[in-house]
């Protein structure tokens, strides 16, 4: 597919409001096999359109655009093609993907530098105070939804608005990816990013789940009224974060290697409590023990991949009060 093609079908939504505001950009499958925020996003543009007609006191403040993220992984159904897509976004390598030609980058070199040519060419055209990059994903296990938010002061606001154990510590962890590059270091001044992860791939709860975090991402920036959002949206999260902690911090990562053949032993799921010296998984060199107590997080349950598990430690418990 040529690379003007790509990019005008790379755009799932725009809706622009009335007034003026901040500018939301939704991202879906960065991950080729994590679809559920392609739908969600699908959805949410499909909403705006009709919300106007349905209702004739509602104002949209802002622009919001919903992208997809790695478009030849997800034909494929694959994590990503040569590499993770959230994985290369160094300061090293979107220097290398501006400056050289579509026709000459490869697979997801050439995924980063239409998602990013798309970004800045509506951010010069609609100028924001203030950007903000929601990348939506799914785990390959099951067991509850979180949001990971980058050092930041306003990620960590969006984050607890999401209603979602807030995940902190992640850049430490792993590289490269779009909470590393979405700030205002990197990008643009005002810019801001957030991860919401809304559950497993194939959960068909998942889309609704990543709708409720769009909405309550637009009422958290002032893009739509909170007399506009229905509670529903809040009840979704909230229900399924009851009993999982507020926020919690990354104690630990296990990056593997395709040639480490690593293979996560069944029945794990996402914050389930684990012990030091539990035997979790396995790889070419023998078992693979829990380093610490905690609760793990993305047990690797796929073939692709660059990192077997995470374990976190809690720091703010779940608060019945909060519902």
């Amino acid at each position: 597919m040529q690379p003007q093609k790509m990019r005008k079908s790379r755009i799932i939504g725009r809706f622009e409001g009335e007034l003026r505001g901040p500018m939301l950009v939704c991202i879906g499958a960065i991950h080729g096999n994590e679809k559920a925020g392609l739908r969600a996003i699908s959805l949410m543009a499909k909403m705006l359109e009709v919300e106007p007609i349905t209702n004739p006191w509602f104002m949209f403040k802002g622009l919001f655009l919903g992208i997809k993220g790695n478009a030849q992984a997800i034909r494929k159904n694959h994590r990503y093609i040569d590499r993770d897509l959230n994985r290369i976004w160094t300061p090293e390598n979107v220097e290398y993907v501006r400056k050289t030609p579509h026709e000459k980058l490869t697979n997801e070199f050439l995924e980063m530098k239409e998602i990013l040519e798309i970004i800045e060419y509506y951010y010069q055209r609609y100028q924001p105070e203030k950007l903000v990059v929601l990348d939506l994903h799914t785990t390959t296990a099951r067991g509850g939804i979180f949001s990971i938010v980058s050092e930041a002061e306003e990620s960590l606001r969006i984050g607890v608005e999401l209603h979602a154990p807030v995940i902190t510590g992640m850049l430490e962890g792993i590289r490269g990816t779009t909470l590393h590059f979405f700030n205002e270091e990197h990008f643009y001044p005002g810019t801001t990013s957030v991860v919401f992860e809304s559950g497993q791939h194939d959960e068909p709860l998942s889309v609704n789940r990543a709708i409720a975090a769009i909405t309550n991402c637009m009422r958290t920036l002032g893009c739509v009224s909170k007399d506009d959002v229905e509670n529903r949206h809040d009840r979704l999260l909230i229900e399924h974060s009851t009993g999982l902690p507020k926020i919690a911090e990354l104690a630990y990562c296990h990056p593997i290697q395709e040639s480490d053949n690593f293979k996560m032993y069944p029945g794990y799921h996402n914050f389930q409590t684990v012990s030091k010296g539990e035997v979790l998984a396995a790889d070419k060199n023998g078992d693979i023990l829990c380093p610490e107590d905690g609760l793990i997080l993305m047990p690797l349950y796929q073939k692709q991949g660059e990192d077997g598990f995470f374990i976190i430690r809690e720091l703010v418990p779940f608060n019945p009060d909060d519902i």
